[in-house]
């Protein structure tokens, strides 16, 4: 096959699995669609400092665990980001 053929395969097939994974979190909450993206995002760093390191297994199942936490944390934050916001709201309609 041609290599400009083959790439443009790859290519496609990268574009589809995003849109396919994006697709995929339209039924989730907020809190699992931040949970979801801080353990993937954590794990495919991880894996990739891990590959580095000689162990990417490890690195991105402590990607994935640290991921998981900073999502948490994200999700904590943007609860009580909106809870203020409705507080001001309310307060404003008084």
């Amino acid at each position: 096959m041609d290599m400009t053929f083959q790439r443009t395969i790859g290519r496609l097939s990268c574009v589809a699995a995003v849109a396919l994974s994006l697709a995929a979190c339209s039924d989730m909450t907020a809190t699992q669609q931040r949970a979801l993206t801080g353990t993937t995002g954590g794990a495919a760093g991880g894996a990739l400092i891990g590959a580095i390191a000689g162990n990417a297994a490890m690195g991105a199942a402590i990607g994935a665990g640290a991921g998981l936490a900073g999502g948490m944390l994200y999700d904590y934050h943007k609860k009580g980001e909106e809870s203020a916001y409705q507080r001001g709201v309310q307060e404003g309609q008084r």
